[in-house]
């Protein structure tokens, strides 16, 4: 699934690429991917242009002239891509915006579990998802003292914890893994265990990796591109994520994967004891 810094990349190249576009028609394939009713919803957006493109967490935000949002969730493996009209579709093609000036946006998703929703701008926060989603992870709205809140509350395991978007947006499963090899924490460790100086360092390591990543285009692991058709670059950055049985780079052990909560987790047995 695509997390915070590949969202972000998306949202910086579509306001590129379609920022001020207007849309002429709506194809749409797969019916199951519009939450609202499917003719309305092409009836509404005909005509309006594309003001800006907004993220918030894993969420886009396409905000429409006359005061029009379509949050935009990719889940596990959505992307878009503009092409000249009637090009670039392939059985994966299940959104088309027909753009005036004769290019087309496309939505593009093997799984079909992406989603777009309709809404009054204003009213996004309605969406299911978007109502609880916790702050994002950059310094002015992810402090010391809330983290400290919620961890010192809760017994849970502290991995699953930070995949919890009602507790802090965006991450998921690769930069989980990252941040907690960066601060030295074992990811079945409970939150409650995790001293101050811990609270800090993870915080802090959250904060450094989600910017490094966003400058990195995002991670493509599997099948992630920008809006542009690229891979991201991050992956040839990431320390622990997807190097099972790879030294570790701070002391040699090998990197170890587990499952925790159901998800594959890697971590350093030796740096990050439990």
């Amino acid at each position: 699934m695509p997390e915070l810094p590949e969202v972000e990349t998306v949202r910086r190249g579509l306001n590129r690429l379609v920022k001020g576009a207007t849309i002429a028609s709506i194809e749409v394939n797969w019916p199951k991917i519009i939450n609202n009713d499917v003719e309305r919803f092409k009836q509404r957006l005909a005509g309006h242009t594309i003001e800006k493109v907004d993220r918030r967490g894993k969420y886009l935000l396409f905000r429409f002239s006359q005061g029009l949002t379509m949050v935009s969730h990719l889940r596990m493996e959505g992307n878009y891509s503009v092409m000249p009209q009637n090009e670039g579709q392939t059985t994966h093609t299940h959104v088309v915006f027909h753009l005036t000036d004769g290019r087309d946006l496309l939505y593009n998703d093997t799984r079909k579990f992406g989603r777009m929703t309709l809404v009054p701008t204003g009213e996004e926060l309605t969406v299911a998802g978007l109502k609880t989603i916790g702050p994002e992870p950059v310094a002015s709205d992810l402090t010391v003292a809330y983290l400290t809140e919620i961890f010192k509350r809760s017994k849970k395991m502290i991995k699953p914890l930070l995949l919890d978007q009602s507790k802090i947006a965006g991450i998921g499963n690769i930069y989980a893994d990252e941040t907690l090899w960066m601060s030295k924490i074992h990811p079945m460790r409970p939150a409650n265990s995790l001293t101050d100086d811990e609270i800090v360092s993870l915080r802090q390591a959250i904060i450094d990796e989600m910017a490094l990543a966003i400058k990195g285009h995002g991670t493509t692991v599997h099948s992630f591109s920008t809006a542009f058709g690229e891979a991201g670059q991050f992956q040839n950055h990431l320390h622990v994520y997807g190097r099972e049985g790879e030294p570790c780079e701070r002391c040699g052990t090998l990197i170890v994967k587990i499952k925790v909560a159901q998800r594959g987790t890697h971590f350093c047995p030796h740096e990050q004891q439990l």
